[in-house]
């Protein structure tokens, strides 16, 4: 007697047949191509959702060592968390939206919409009310609506049928918000964090704008931006004090360095940052521009001698003048507003600079650092515009290579 075929060796040959054909060139032909392809994928993937189903009413991810059915999906069938449970919801579900299927199998939908009707109906099957779901509403949105538009309508269809419960997710979501701040190697700072739906809209709200591009010549990447835009909210709540006080002190950043690191001698040490590495004597020369400086002298064996006052380099009075004649980052073609700036000294008053007006301008972040750190310099010519000179070309490759050295830091 002969053996049954072996249906998935079958599959793989006629995969291995597919994909060592040319795709076509035509555009009007790739169009047809596309869908064509997604339909069978889709189909298989319903497929690998019946067996999901089934595999997850046996133990054997248990005697495999796994903590759950899709723990073992994801790990052994190389998928995410949440396209391994939509397998599972879409093979349990399948009985129970024939209607859905049947217009997958006839490519009017496509498999994301059939995983989110099952999940609406796992979530309406778990309120306990016994209602019977109806597939019929969502399946004729699904029809006409993308992918992301027909989620939120899922989600309206689960509050509509149980508000509590819906509430109840949204409590669970933020009890779970976390953030993990862990110091790695050379000082680089790793962050790891969860947000809930709403408290992720009010983060990306109050960030996304502050990482749009600065104009032409701004040339980050979207991650370096969405990084120095964190910074600057950040230092927006520092310099305008919407920090809570602890005790009856402002937080701060608190520097400390000798006069040789501060006038940027030969041989001078870096300075102390709190909760980081010691910063170089340039960083220092930007945080100095707009600070509260306090004179401690020390003897040969570090005992303080004497403490001076406290003393603003740019005054308060100054900080609201230059936010009305400035109103903003001063630095060409930049547009963030005087709340996201700080004073910079033309000529650092280390240097000899006065702290008046006329030699003080507004800079964002992410300019005044290009001016200290990044050696741009900036120029006020006689009508008061103002004029930025990029680094020389050793200096964009020498940068180059402290861009290099931190890509190296960042994948150790």
């Amino acid at each position: 007697m002969n053996n049954p075929p072996d249906e998935i060796a079958l599959l793989e040959a006629a995969v291995d047949r597919f994909t060592e054909q040319p795709v076509p060139e035509d555009g009007s032909a790739l169009a047809t191509y596309l869908k064509r392809v997604q339909r069978v994928i889709d189909r298989l993937a319903v497929k690998s959702s019946q067996a999901a189903a089934a595999f997850a009413e046996t133990d054997e991810f248990d005697h495999q060592g796994f903590v759950s059915p899709i723990h073992w999906i994801r790990l052994n069938c190389h998928m995410t968390g949440g396209a391994a449970a939509d397998r599972v919801a879409v093979g349990q579900q399948l009985q129970s939206v024939p209607e859905s299927h049947q217009s997958l199998l006839e490519g009017e939908i496509g498999f994301a919409h059939l995983a989110h009707i099952a999940r609406t109906a796992a979530a309406i099957e778990e309120t306990g009310t016994n209602k019977p779901f109806d597939e019929t509403p969502l399946l004729d949105k699904a029809r006409d609506l993308s992918v992301g538009r027909f989620i939120d309508l899922c989600h309206h269809m689960r509050h509509a049928a149980d508000p509590e419960g819906y509430a109840a997710e949204e409590v669970a979501g933020v009890e779970a918000r976390s953030l993990t701040i862990k110091t790695g190697e050379g000082g680089m700072v790793w962050l790891r964090g969860v947000l809930d739906p709403e408290g992720a809209a009010v983060f990306r709200t109050a960030v996304e704008p502050m990482a749009q591009r600065d104009g032409k010549d701004d040339d980050r990447t979207r991650e370096r931006r969405f990084g120095d835009a964190v910074v600057e909210l950040a230092r927006r709540s520092l310099d305008n004090a919407l920090a809570p006080q602890r005790g009856s002190v402002r937080p701060h950043l608190q520097v400390t360095t000798t006069l040789e690191t501060l006038l940027q001698k030969a041989g001078a040490p870096a300075a102390d940052l709190e909760f980081s590495l010691p910063i170089s004597a340039k960083a220092v020369e930007r945080l100095a521009c707009d600070c509260t400086v306090t004179r401690i002298l020390l003897s040969a064996d570090s005992a303080v001698i004497d403490v001076g006052r406290s003393k603003r380099v740019i005054t308060p009075a100054q900080s609201k003048a230059l936010k009305v004649r400035d109103m903003g980052c001063r630095f060409p073609g930049c547009d963030r507003p005087a709340t996201y700036t700080s004073g910079h000294h033309l000529v650092h008053w280390i240097k000899g600079g006065s702290t008046d007006l006329p030699n003080l301008v507004l800079l964002c972040h992410r300019h005044h650092w290009m001016v200290h750190e990044g050696s741009w310099q900036l120029v006020k010519t006689d009508d008061g515009t103002m004029l930025a000179v990029p680094p020389q070309l050793e200096l964009y490759q020498r940068l180059a290579r402290n861009s290099d050295i931190a890509s190296r830091v960042l994948r150790r």
